[in-house]
């Protein structure tokens, strides 16, 4: 039943290889590369000091243009990672739905469960030969891509809580991806043709996806605040360092939110025009900085809180899934 489950699926299988093997040998030259300018310039300095008083005008002034210097010369490759959020998605399009749906509308299934294989083994099987295949290339996908984007998401504008970039790296795309061939699996028992079936688990992940990247991953903890005077400030978040703002805005000394997504910042011996901070804008002097953040060191926990959730979700739908195999006609 293994052979056979390898048989059936061995062109995805090398399909999907022989991509990965392409986005590799560009991504490991291009990564390595990445790295070497970082550290030639010296940035590895400038995110640890990043947003802490220890980083004097004159630093800042110098980290900035580096940073500028680095982004205008990679910050395109960023683009490439983009087709790895798409990578769950084709495998549950692909692998997933196709697993069942396929069978059934071929009628391939009868022969198989009256040649003394019992429905539950051949879903097992089938289920488990997939199953490891996705894992394994998600997990090389998630892990290559957070050593190729580093660079790029510490010099850049968002950091690793930026959307695209949690989505694409570290252990989440393999949750990402047993959800969705799961998904893919259970649509086929529910619609047994292939083409309705991609359709339910396309719909079905973006869906889900949307929903939890911007109602729930921001409350997977409880989120810490910041304030700080908008004058002469010695402490900010980093988001070189990881850091996701949350929410921000202006408040006063009585903690009523004057400007909601703006902030004010001038240096402790600004002079002129501009010394005010934000007194010709109606800001009374007593007002501060306000920022709702999750510190950059709970990544790998969000990752590992958001993973948790997707691979419960999957072992669910399969649960799911093989009970309806067992009662399909």
């Amino acid at each position: 039943m293994i052979w056979l489950a390898w048989r059936q699926h061995r062109k995805q299988a090398l399909f999907t290889a022989l991509g990965l093997v392409v986005l590799a040998a560009l991504m490991l030259p291009t990564g390595l590369a990445m790295r070497q300018s970082f550290a030639d310039k010296g940035l590895d300095d400038c995110v640890r000091a990043l947003g802490r008083a220890s980083l004097i005008a004159a630093d800042a002034d110098t980290c900035g243009r580096l940073f500028t210097e680095f982004n205008n010369q990679y910050n395109a490759m960023s683009m490439i990672g983009v087709l790895f959020l798409v990578l769950p998605l084709l495998m549950g399009l692909f692998w997933g739905a196709p697993l069942v749906a396929r069978e059934i509308e071929h009628g391939t299934h009868r022969m198989v469960w009256t040649q003394g294989i019992s429905r539950r083994h051949w879903a097992l099987v089938k289920c488990g030969v997939v199953g490891a295949g996705t894992l394994a290339a998600a997990v090389g996908c998630g892990l290559g891509m957070s050593w190729w984007l580093t660079p790029i998401s510490q010099a850049g504008q968002h950091g690793r809580f930026s959307t695209f970039f949690f989505d694409m790296q570290g252990i989440a795309p393999v949750g990402y991806t047993l959800f969705t061939v799961a998904l893919g699996v259970f649509a086929g028992t529910v619609w047994p043709k292939v083409l309705p079936a991609m359709a339910a688990t396309l719909v079905g992940f973006v869906g889900l996806r949307i929903a939890l990247t911007t109602l729930v991953r921001p409350h997977y903890l409880p989120a810490e605040t910041l304030t700080f005077p908008v004058k002469g400030a010695t402490v900010q978040t980093n988001p070189a360092a990881g850091d996701w703002v949350v929410s921000y805005g202006i408040r006063d000394a009585s903690g009523t939110m004057l400007t909601p997504n703006a902030q004010i910042a001038c240096p402790p011996d600004a002079t002129g025009p501009g010394a005010d901070c934000g007194a010709s804008l109606g800001i009374p002097g007593d007002a501060h900085n306000w920022q709702l953040y999750q510190p950059g060191d709970r990544f790998w926990l969000f990752q590992g809180i958001e993973t948790a959730i997707f691979v419960a979700l999957a072992a669910l739908l399969l649960y799911v899934a093989v009970r309806r195999i067992l009662r399909l006609a």
